[in-house]
């Protein structure tokens, strides 16, 4: 048996909210507690640590990861600093000069909308740049892309649904070029994948929620990084695995989990439709940028109803990804279809997930309620894209989007909810979602930084089903998911505002956690620990 004593610190625990230490026994918290009744437990301890006044808190967990395209993107060329189309095509220029290979060159991340040109590379731009070598820029939402025209013959996106002559992709061209730039060796897809878990870990994360689908990896590849991450002794994160696969019948569920043992859910990417910024969300009313496109709805209801009920009768979550309001009507008309059949009850049962549910009115809210739906939201989202200058309003207009994202609404009616980043769509940050979450855009939709950190850290283990242990939370008993930080300033965050953790009444039963006011320096996670195991340490 290992053991390992934190002392001297803040300890994030509704089970004692005053507690200073906390000692790890065999991947499981044993105690925690006061610093002057550490000592015992500092003689027997394997490892002592003092933490100087550092927090240590529940690990994070990001509801929503694509670890491959993570990987590819940290080691690709990274486009979301450029702010023209000339700093995207100079950074395209840079790195085809000091290449080396004969693989695609990869970037991530363009996003137009504030360039001064309003538009992307064409293909012959991006020949240009790339010196004539396959290439493929993805823009930020991973929606779309520009290819080279290299890549788009030899992937045969120009022969697909969704080609451009200016070499713009969506849709089924899209996933040609995409599945072209993820093509790689089995040592590099290793490393890849290595590289976007340990990246996560250095973030505070303890678990992941890998979302998988034909179009992102291979089921070989989610087998692989289940095996990787089956045991916290591997040194990464714990991993939730889904996978995007439309099923038909009760056999087509079963044949999916009888191939991918340890599969939590068939979902995830599961698309209904596209994204805004690449205009292929599905939306009732047209673009206000594009108009009369009303984007692209993927999946029918009869699909979504037949998925659903499969699923619900394998025993296993189903789910999909939703953005536009149309394809939520779509959603909601399958859900109904599949509980006509199978029973609301048991529908409601399954805790069916969704992935991104921007759009969410009143009736759409209701009927997630009554339908047992939980959702897996992403707050950075809002923080990138919301505002009346930013990308939703300009693909929308002002009115639409300013009613996205509607976090208050969802958590007072009582829908689990689940934080995640769409790696690498916005960073693995979970304290810059839990920070967008209180400072949403639309200021009656900001939830308490409280219930922002719950919905990153015990929501992620609830939407998998798996919170029943204790996960996500610091108590006796719980396994020991944890993350160290140190934080300039702790405080009191809550809905009605922030008390100072140094003030008298600061600690009155309700636990710390950093300041996430808009000019604080974010907190910098200096251990993180999986069931035990630390699998980051920056503590020397």
């Amino acid at each position: 048996m290992s053991s390992t004593l934190y002392r001297h610190g803040v300890v994030h625990s509704a089970a004692d909210p005053f507690a200073e230490a906390i000692l790890v026994e065999d991947g499981t918290i044993a105690w925690l507690g006061a610093d002057d009744t550490a000592d015992g437990f500092a003689a027997r301890a394997d490892e002592v640590v003092d933490l100087d006044g550092a927090l240590v808190a529940p690990g994070f967990v990001d509801a929503h990861v694509h670890v491959l395209e993570t990987g590819l993107a940290l080691e690709s060329v990274d486009l979301t600093g450029a702010r023209s189309l000339a700093d995207a095509l100079d950074a395209v220029r840079a790195a085809a000069a000091g290449r080396s290979g004969s693989g695609p060159l990869l970037g991530f991340g363009w996003d137009e909308t504030d360039w001064p040109e309003r538009r992307p590379p064409t293909r012959h731009e991006l020949d240009a740049a790339a010196g004539g070598a396959p290439a493929y820029l993805a823009r930020v939402d991973v929606h779309s892309a520009v290819v080279s025209t290299s890549l788009a013959t030899a992937s045969g996106a120009d022969r697909a649904d969704g080609w451009r002559e200016d070499g713009l992709v969506v849709r089924d061209a899209h996933h040609a070029a995409r599945e072209a730039a993820r093509d790689v060796p089995a040592e590099r897809r290793t490393a890849l994948y290595r590289r976007a878990l340990a990246h996560a870990a250095s973030r505070g994360v303890v678990s992941v929620h890998e979302q998988s689908a034909p179009s992102i990896d291979t089921r070989a590849g989610l087998r692989e990084l289940l095996d990787l991450t089956a045991d916290a002794a591997g040194g990464l994160p714990h991993l939730v695995a889904y996978r995007g696969e439309l099923c038909v019948t009760v056999d087509d569920a079963r044949a999916v989990l009888a191939d991918l043992p340890g599969l939590t859910g068939i979902g995830g990417d599961l698309n209904v439709d596209g994204a805004f910024g690449s205009r292929t969300a599905a939306l009732r009313v047209p673009y206000a940028d594009a108009a009369p496109s009303t984007g692209s709805l993927y999946l029918s209801a009869e699909q979504i109803a037949n998925h659903v009920a499969a699923t619900t009768r394998a025993g296993v979550q189903g789910g999909f990804h939703v953005i536009g309001d149309l394809a939520m009507d779509e959603v909601l008309l399958g859900l109904r279809a599949a509980s006509d059949v199978e029973g609301v009850a048991r529908v409601a049962a399954a805790g069916h997930r969704l992935e991104h549910a921007e759009a969410i009115d009143a009736p759409t809210l209701a009927a997630l309620v009554l339908l047992g739906v939980r959702l897996s939201v992403q707050p950075a989202f809002d923080a990138a894209w919301g505002g009346q200058d930013g990308m939703y309003a300009r693909r929308l207009g002002a009115g639409r989007a300013a009613a996205l994202n509607p976090f208050a609404d969802l958590a007072a009616a009582g829908v689990p909810l689940a934080f995640g980043s769409d790696s690498p769509v916005t960073a693995l940050d979970p304290w810059a979602g839990v920070r967008a979450a209180l400072h949403h855009h639309s200021a009656d939709q900001r939830i308490s930084a409280r219930a922002g950190f719950r919905a990153a850290t015990r929501g992620g283990w609830r939407l998998a089903g798996l919170d029943h242990l204790g996960a996500g939370e610091l108590r006796v008993g719980a396994p020991a998911h944890l993350a160290v930080w140190r934080a300039e300033h702790l405080v009191v965050q809550g809905a009605s505002g922030e008390v100072s953790a140094w003030s008298t009444d600061a600690r009155a039963g309700t636990p710390l956690l950093p300041d996430l006011s808009a000019d604080a320096p974010p907190p910098v996670c200096l251990r993180t620990v999986r069931d035990g195991v630390t699998i980051f340490d920056a503590l020397g």
